[in-house]
């Protein structure tokens, strides 16, 4: 909102009306009254507790003095009385500091700044120790000595005679450095520092003032601002300490103090600025946390303006301008009543509040208030309460909507919305703040009774007048907490212990708040070592230092009339004050009350005659209420989840009283490491406060059970008893005490069922057993599996259940329920059970057959090994699972699956041999036909030995292949010494099973098995039985006769080739078998289709005739395709290796004979050509060989062949000549061998006889081959035979080919 248009709109006006919390309280009552007695009487918990302080503030009302106006700000209260007093006061202890009269009338208003921080308190093996820095006075050096330095003879009111006693200095530590500026009935206004008595400024305004507000940085700027009866807003800078001046806010002091001042003689007397005037009184003024705002109350409405402090240079214009103005109501009342009510202003600090409950809700402000998110601007929150009106806004620079500035487009300093407006129709606002950040604490002072009738009215003046003469007819005040989203009172006390309230007026009330933070653990306080030692700098340090070295009041001007001003002049005078010492940290224990140590936000309730302080309620108060108001559930539940809600003040009080204070020199010994006395400290307390919670919970617990058992409430007790109950004598008392009144059901399922110390007598167990055992055996398994057998004596319960078995009562037959045998099946249950916890395992396993529990049989026989307890009696294991109804009636899939389990557990204690199966097969034949299927299950398992096994982790894959191999031939060869049974059994229930028995096995009777399969007409098996017979033919007309079965009858004319003639004889005359034959002999290619086709009798009628021999003829014309097929591949292939044959052989190699020039004319060389192969088109060239490395090829180290030299023999390295008798073998890669050195190069051929008879056999032609004078030619001749005997030598020597170049595959 602009300055030009200060009219203030509310976000929620139409709710504002609404948000009635009178009307809404009283609406409530008459729906009470008319409810009835019971919840009349009904009482809700309040949410605060209140102490009297009066009796820790003696020096205020002394001499019959009372209080007129007050301050709390941080660790500082300060308090005005009507006799002009001033009483300074340190917070939590209440100790007076300092006390001085400023006024001869009522003190109307009290500021203080800048705002000291709250009490550093710090928890420590219990108790609660106030943390402070103090700089330590040094002693006065001489010369400096404080003189008066008055001017004037209006000086400050004088004391009285108890006041002029010499009161001790107040500490010079950064907290008490501050200023407290009061105002007063008699006109005046006085700011004096706390430290330094002699700066004092006084102001007389001449009309009674009414409020006055110091600036929030006023050690620096030396403002503040102050209104009264005069209407006017007085802005004040400056001033002369130590001195009485008078307001220059009339025309003829303005124009004196200008006028001397032209002239140099007016000193620094101040200067006062009318800001705003003209619509009445101003009853309120305040400053906003952050300086920037400042409001104020008159006759006409709230106003809001702009300070001047944290503004631009550019912005310097924007001070003292009006940003926001709220109007008063326009009623009757409001016309009457303005001038006399006091408008009740506070700015807030949302992380100064309680936290919400859970139960109220909140739809403006987040967890911490109004705090400001990222990117938005800051939003301070004011509440104002005036008359019966209460406002909340929020304030903010620039606009608060979406555009800036205004319609004449003048910029937007700030803006002020309404976010809440309520209004009280019982009472006047006799002060305000906020509680929560969704509940506004009010304190009401009422204008209507109980019944809703208006009390008659006071008198209507507005100035308390001296002697109280006022009606004897108000009511208590009440403090309320009333919910600012709805209008509703969560909350309401009414102040009743306030003493004279019927004499009191609304403005004899005053509310004020303190936020004090947790205290700092003794751990945290070590571990935060700097978070004190750094309070110095943070709270004064260099400007505490400036001010302490400063008199901070005017000195006289010198004799030649030099101007000084009082900054001057504190930087030339001296005092005692002046020479500081280093801070040092003092921990001190405090004695106060514990609601002023205790964390959170503290209201103080200001009369003439009381101080009365409300806390929120702790847990140890909520405990205490329940407790007081029979609510043992809540209370219990209350201290099991939060034990230091038990004693917890009683625990701190007494801890303070008893433990001595500790002062402290330095930062260094104040956290000297004391872990080991400080951890002993701390694990006593922590064990002590726990054993107090556990006997408090022991107490309330047995509180909250004789509450139910006397109401008859047994099963709420009983549960109850589980959670309250801890030791064993208060368990067994209460067990008694419910089994007297014979109510086991509801304590039963509450019993420990675990062991607990000491433990609960095993006789309340037994007892409990017994009454189940006797009275309800349903029950009975349930506590067997909850209780542990350890808590009672198992032979004891074992006896009753015994005895109980034994008389009759219950037996198999008995019904119960419409169920038989109900009773006597849990009790054998619970007895085999205790036998198991007794170590009885066979008596155990007898009572589990008994009651045929399969799984608990099995169980056991496999955990114990106790097969052989019923290994007599194998009919009775496999009917664990079988009744005797499913044993007559059920099918065989029934009776198979219910015997699976035992059947399989039999065959792996026969493949382990501790069960032979001539046993069981003994028994189970004893038992005549009624078993035999069950006998058959047993053989059939051994034999197929499926996966499925008595042990879950036996199966195929666990278990090698070789093992489970051998477990089947195990089972085949147990089957086969009962073969005969098995056929029996086989041919009875598998007919499949049958015939492959027949086939793998060799040693039961062919005759019985004939025999069998005949009288059963089993055809295929009894072919293979006669087959293995001899009577082949006998089988052979069979699978023609009854099978017609052509593909069995040609396989087994295969296998028995002698029956060919015997099978084409027999089936002549059978047309159908003709065909079949035609169709399936194509495929029989050891027999002649021909012979089939030419032994069909001529004029035999054949149906399928001509597609039996198309048949026929289509599979041998596939048959001839591919051979065909077959025969032309082959001549490709052969073709291509010809091919390659003819190719090899046209490669010639050329030899060249040259004669070389040397020494030696008997050296020839020969140089070797490989003279290219031509390739028919489209064909690829031959591999050629791959030279091999210089290594040989037996590849023995040291063995390296020489290189080939053209004309020489690879082998022997000599030169070849023209007369070379020997044949020369050449290679396509150019090496020439002799014949002789081939064979020994060749390892095949090296020193073996083979060579040797080649080489004589070549000697032998070569001797043939003679000329004319009967010398050998060669080797070779121009016989055939000599030709046919040399090739044949060359080709077995050749076929490796060169023994010194490798041939890749394929060439």
């Amino acid at each position: 909102m602009s300055a030009d248009r200060p009219e203030l709109v509310s976000h929620n006006d139409n709710n504002a009306s609404a948000n009635e919390p009178g009307t809404a309280h009283n609406d409530n009552e008459g729906e009470e009254d008319d409810e009835g007695d019971d919840e009349d009487d009904e009482e809700d918990e309040p949410k605060l507790k209140y102490a009297k302080l009066t009796g820790n503030l003696s020096n205020v009302y002394r001499g019959g003095d009372s209080t007129s106006a007050f301050a709390i700000v941080g660790d500082k209260l300060v308090i005005g009385t009507h006799n002009g007093s001033i009483h300074v006061l340190a917070v939590p202890a209440l100790q007076s500091l300092k006390t001085y009269r400023a006024h001869s009338a009522s003190v109307t208003s009290v500021s203080i700044s800048p705002t000291p921080p709250p009490p550093s308190l710090i928890r420590e093996h219990g108790k609660t120790e106030v943390a402070t820095l103090e700089v330590q006075q040094s002693r006065i050096i001489p010369g400096l000595a404080r003189t008066n330095t008055s001017t004037s003879t209006s000086s400050p009111r004088k004391p009285q005679k108890w006041q002029q006693q010499q009161q001790t200095p107040v500490p010079n530590t950064p907290n008490n450095q501050i200023y407290v500026a009061t105002s007063s009935l008699d006109g005046h206004v006085c700011v004096s520092s706390l430290v330094n008595p002699d700066e004092v400024l006084l102001r007389n305004f001449a009309r009674p003032v009414n409020a006055v507000a110091l600036s929030p940085d006023f050690k620096n700027d030396k403002t503040y601002l102050s209104g009264g009866l005069a209407g006017n807003l007085i802005l004040t800078v400056g001033g002369k300490a130590g001195a009485k001046e008078d307001a220059n806010t009339n025309s003829a002091a303005a124009a004196a103090s200008g006028w001397l001042g032209a002239i140099g003689l007016g000193g620094n007397a101040g200067r006062d600025t009318i800001l705003h005037s003209g619509e009445g009184a101003i009853s309120s003024i305040k400053w906003s946390l952050s300086g920037k705002w400042v409001v104020w109350v008159n006759e006409e409405g709230i106003k809001i303006m702009r300070s001047h402090l944290k503004l631009g240079s550019e912005d310097g214009e924007d001070a003292w301008k009006r940003i926001a103005h709220v109007p008063r109501a326009n009623r009757r009342l409001w016309n009457e009543m303005a001038a006399v009510w006091r408008g009740r202003c506070e700015w807030i600090d949302d992380k100064s509040l309680e936290a919400d409950d859970e139960q109220v809700p909140v739809s403006h402000v987040g967890a911490n208030g109004t705090t400001p998110t990222k990117g938005k601007k800051r939003i301070e929150k004011l509440v104002v309460g005036w008359g019966d009106t209460a406002w909340i806004l929020h304030v903010q620079s620039g606009s608060s909507t979406a555009t800036s500035g205004n319609a004449s487009g003048k910029r937007q300093i700030g803006s002020a919305d309404i976010i809440h407006k309520m209004q009280f129709a019982d009472c006047v606002i006799a002060g305000i703040s906020l509680y929560t950040p969704s509940l506004l604490a009010v304190l009401a002072y009422r204008t209507r009774d109980d019944n809703d009738k208006p009390i008659t009215p006071a008198s209507q003046t507005g100035t308390p007048r001296k002697g109280r003469q006022h009606r004897h007819t108000a009511l208590a005040a009440q403090l309320r907490l009333v919910n600012v989203d709805n209008g509703e009172e969560v909350d309401l006390d009414e102040l009743s212990v306030v003493s004279r309230f019927e004499t009191l007026s609304a403005q004899d009330y005053h509310l004020g708040t303190l936020y004090q933070p947790p205290p700092l653990a003794e751990k945290t306080a070590r571990e935060q070592r700097g978070r004190l030692e750094g309070l110095w700098e943070v709270a004064g340090g260099g400007y505490a230092t400036r001010m302490f070295s400063s008199s901070a009041s005017v000195l006289s001007g010198s004799s030649g009339g030099e101007k000084t001003t009082s900054s001057n002049a504190q930087r030339k005078q001296g005092s005692a004050y002046d020479v500081t010492a280093t801070p040092e940290l003092k921990k001190r224990a405090v004695d106060a009350h514990p609601f002023l140590l205790e964390s959170g936000l503290k209201m103080f309730l200001m009369s003439p005659y009381d101080c009365i302080l409300s806390v929120k309620r702790e847990l140890a108060d909520h405990l205490k209420w329940t407790i007081e108001h029979e609510q043992y559930g809540e209370a219990w539940n209350l201290i099991d989840r939060h034990p230091e809600a038990v004693d917890s003040s009683s625990l701190d009080t007494s801890s303070r009283a008893s433990s001595p204070s500790k002062v402290g020199g330095s930062l260094a010994d104040f956290f000297a490491d004391e872990s080991s006395s400080q951890a002993s400290g701390a694990g006593v307390a922590q064990q002590n406060q726990n054993s107090a919670a556990q006997k408090e919970k022991y107490r309330v617990g047995d509180l909250w059970l004789q509450q139910l058992v006397s109401n008859q409430q047994w099963r709420e007790a009983g549960a109850v008893a589980g959670k309250v109950l801890g030791t064993s004598s208060r368990w067994e008392h209460w067990v008694w005490t419910f089994a007297q009144a014979d109510k086991f059901d509801e304590i039963t399922l509450f019993i420990p069922s675990t062991t607990i110390r000491p433990p609960l007598p095993s006789l309340v167990y037994e007892v409990v057993l017994g009454h189940y055992i006797a009275e309800d055996c349903g029950r009975l398994p349930g506590l067997l599996d909850e209780w542990d057998p350890e808590l009672f004596d198992v032979g004891s319960v074992i006896s009753a259940l015994e005895d109980r078995l034994q008389s009759g009562d219950v037996s198999e037959n008995s019904t119960e329920g419409g169920v038989q045998g109900r009773d006597w099946r849990m009790l054998m249950e619970s007895l085999a059970r205790l036998y198991l916890a007794d170590g009885r395992a066979r008596e155990a396993l007898r009572a589990y057959v008994r009651l045929q529990d399969a799984e608990k049989v099995f169980s056991l026989i496999r955990e114990e090994k106790l097969l052989d307890a019923v290994v007599d009696d194998i009919p009775g294991l496999l009917m664990l699972r079988i009744t005797k109804e499913q044993l007559r009636s059920a099918a065989s899939s029934e009776l198979e699956e219910g015997s699976a389990e035992a059947i399989q557990l039999l065959i792996d204690e026969a493949h382990r041999g501790t069960i032979p199966a001539e046993s069981v097969i003994r028994q189970l034949s004893a038992k005549g036909d009624t078993f035999q299927l069950f006998l058959f299950f047993y053989l059939r398992a051994l034999w197929n030995d499926t996966t499925r096994t008595s042990n879950p982790e036996i199966n195929r894959s666990s278990i090698g292949r070789g093992k489970f191999d051998r477990r089947i031939e195990e089972g085949h060869a147990i089957v086969n010494e009962h073969a005969n049974l098995a056929v029996r059994l086989f041919a009875e229930y598998d007919r499949p099973l049958l015939l492959t028995f027949l086939k793998s096995s060799e040693v039961y009777s062919f005759d019985l098995a004939a025999d069998i399969c005949e009288r059963r007409h089993y055809i295929p098996e009894l072919v293979h039985v006669l087959g293995k017979m001899g009577q082949t033919k006998r089988a052979l007309f069979l699978i023609i006769g009854e099978l017609g079965d052509v593909p069995q009858a040609i396989g087994f004319a295969k296998e028995n080739p002698d029956l060919w003639d015997d099978l084409l004889d027999y089936s002549m005359d059978k047309p159908t078998f003709i065909r079949g034959l035609l169709e399936e002999v194509g495929a029989a290619n050891k027999f002649d289709p021909v012979d089939v086709v030419r032994r069909i009798p001529e004029g035999l009628e054949i149906e399928g005739l001509k597609h039996g021999i198309q048949r026929l003829v289509r599979e041998f014309e596939i048959q001839m395709s591919i051979s065909e097929g077959v025969a032309r591949v082959l001549r490709g292939e052969v073709g291509m290796g010809m091919d390659t044959l003819r190719a090899g052989r046209k490669k010639g190699v050329r030899f060249e004979v040259v004669h070389e020039r040397s020494s030696n004319d008997n050296e020839v060389e020969l140089r070797v050509h490989d003279p290219p192969t031509i390739l028919p088109p489209g064909e690829e060239a031959l591999p050629t060989p791959k030279r091999l490395s210089n290594k040989s090829k037996s590849g023995v180290k040291g063995n390296e062949q020489s290189p080939a030299i053209p004309g020489r023999c690879v082998g022997c390295q000599e030169v070849f000549h023209l007369e070379e008798k020997e044949p020369l073998l050449g290679f396509a890669c150019g090496h020439v061998y002799h014949l002789s050195c081939l064979l020994d190069a060749n390892p095949d051929t090296r020193g073996m006889k083979e060579a040797d008879d080649v080489m004589r056999q070549m000697e032998e032609v070569a001797l043939e081959n003679t000329d004319e004078d009967g010398n050998a030619v060669g080797y070779g001749g121009r016989s055939v035979g000599a030709k046919v005997a040399h090739a044949h030598v060359v080709g077995r020597v050749v076929k490796g080919g060169c023994q010194r170049c490798g041939v890749v595959d394929g060439a």
